[in-house]
C-alpha cells in the first residue's frame, strides 16, 4: 500500500531545507539537488510549488521578515526591550541575518529586489511606528524615524551578523555577551532619548 501523500507537510519540509540550504550557501551556491534531498520531495516538486531557486529565495526571506516583525513589533514605547527581544531572536534564528546578508551580496546596493516594493510597504509599517512614537515625545525627531529604524537595527544585528568580530573585539566569555546587550541597550536608548 503506498504512503498518502501529504502537500503541505511536503510544502513544509521543502521550505524548512530550503531556509537552511540558502542561509548556509547563498543564493548562488544554493542547490535544489541538496533541497529535495534533504526535503525528501522531488526537484520537479520544489518548482512547482515554489518556482526557480530565486523565487525560492524571495519567498524563503520573505517569510522570515514576516516572521520577525510578527515575534518583535517596534515598541517606541519600550526601545531598550524592544531591543533585547530583537537580539534575543536573531539568537534563535541567526538564518535570517544570514539570508539578508546573501541577499545584500547577491544583490548589491543597486540590484533591485524581487520583491522590494512588499519589503518596503514592511519597512513603512516600522517606520510609521516610530514616527507615532515621535509624534508623541517618546521618541527624539532628531532623527528621521527611517533613519532611525535602520540605526537601531543596525545596532542591534552587528554582532550577530559578524559574530567572529564580536568574539575579537568584544570578547567570547558571558560576562563579556551581558556587557555588551547593556551597551547596545544604552546606545539604543541614547539614540531615541528627546
Amino acid at each position: 500500500m503506498a504512503a498518502a501523500r501529504d502537500p503541505e507537510a511536503t510544502r513544509a519540509r521543502i521550505f524548512e531545507a530550503a531556509v537552511a540550504e540558502f542561509a548556509r550557501h547563498g543564493i548562488a551556491g544554493a542547490r535544489i539537488d541538496r533541497i529535495a534531498t534533504e526535503a525528501r520531495a522531488n526537484k520537479q516538486l520544489i518548482y512547482a510549488y515554489f518556482g526557480n531557486k530565486a523565487e525560492l529565495f524571495t519567498k524563503v526571506l520573505g517569510r522570515a521578515m514576516l516572521d520577525l516583525a510578527v515575534a518583535v513589533p517596534v515598541d517606541p514605547d519600550d526601545i531598550e526591550n524592544w531591543i533585547d527581544r530583537l537580539m534575543d531572536y536573531h539568537e534563535a534564528h541567526p538564518e535570517v541575518l544570514r539570508l539578508l546578508f546573501w541577499e545584500g551580496l547577491e544583490y548589491g546596493a543597486t540590484g533591485e529586489l524581487p520583491d522590494e516594493a512588499e519589503r518596503q510597504e514592511h519597512y513603512h509599517h516600522k517606520v510609521a511606528i516610530l514616527q507615532d512614537g515621535q509624534d508623541r515625545g517618546v521618541v527624539t525627531d532628531a532623527i528621521p524615524p527611517r533613519d532611525l529604524l535602520f540605526l537601531l537595527i543596525a545596532v542591534a544585528n552587528w554582532a550577530a551578523v559578524v559574530p567572529q568580530m564580536k568574539r575579537i573585539l568584544v570578547g567570547a566569555e558571558p560576562t563579556d555577551r551581558e556587557r555588551l546587550r547593556a551597551s547596545v541597550r544604552e546606545a539604543a536608548r541614547r539614540l531615541v532619548a528627546k
